[in-house]
């Protein structure tokens, strides 16, 4: 249920009109973000889009596509801020909860996957594939998931099942969701059964 699901649900959504004096000119970035989009070009839709919430911070509508632009960049951190900003604005607007659950879905895999761990401050930080497979406390895979990333996987997991229960408490009659009810159901067991809440890793 990884990014395949997200691409194919998840589309930008015009702003609506307001009666906001920068609405034209929101509406004209949150364009140009939506053409860089389908060019491939997330950095520049990115920022076309900060622009945006930088000329009127209220419109949930800007903070979705950003989120979007986020996911698609894959920098999951930016993207799971800017789904909970658009939720913070429209809490009823369903996409944005099944959004941020796969945005954190995705964030799990990269750190099952080694390429992000969660540092001794709390934060996220890349690791260099190269530097943790000369370690000395490396497992078969190369690398070790440390408990301050495991804590953060089963909080991950956690919200993402919320955030999944969320979307379908909002959106009852969503065509996905016994797909969505049934992965529900394995992100529980994972969570419920394993002293490494969806974590694969060797020690």
């Amino acid at each position: 249920m990884k990014k395949t699901l997200l691409l194919v649900s998840i589309l930008f959504i015009s702003v609506v009109t307001t009666a906001c004096i920068n609405n034209l000119a929101v509406q004209e970035l949150n364009n140009k973000a939506a053409s860089f989009m389908e060019q491939g070009n997330y950095t520049e839709a990115i920022e076309r889009l900060k622009s945006s919430i930088d000329l009127d911070s209220s419109l949930y509508e800007s903070h979705y596509n950003l989120a979007i632009a986020y996911t698609k960049a894959e920098d999951y951190p930016n993207a799971i801020s800017a789904y909970e900003k658009t939720i913070e604005l429209n809490p009823s607007f369903a996409d944005a909860y099944y959004g941020v659950a796969v945005v954190q879905e995705d964030l799990i895999a990269d750190l099952n996957a080694g390429r992000l761990k969660v540092n001794d401050d709390g934060n996220l930080e890349k690791v260099n594939l190269e530097d943790a497979a000369e370690s000395e406390d490396t497992s078969d895979n190369g690398f070790v998931i440390s408990d301050k990333t495991k804590e953060y996987i089963a909080s991950l997991t956690d919200a993402a099942v919320k955030n999944y229960e969320t979307y379908l408490e909002k959106n009852p009659s969503a065509e996905d969701a016994d797909d969505i009810r049934n992965h529900v159901k394995d992100l529980n067991l994972r969570l419920n059964s394993s002293t490494q809440p969806a974590a694969i890793a060797q020690e």
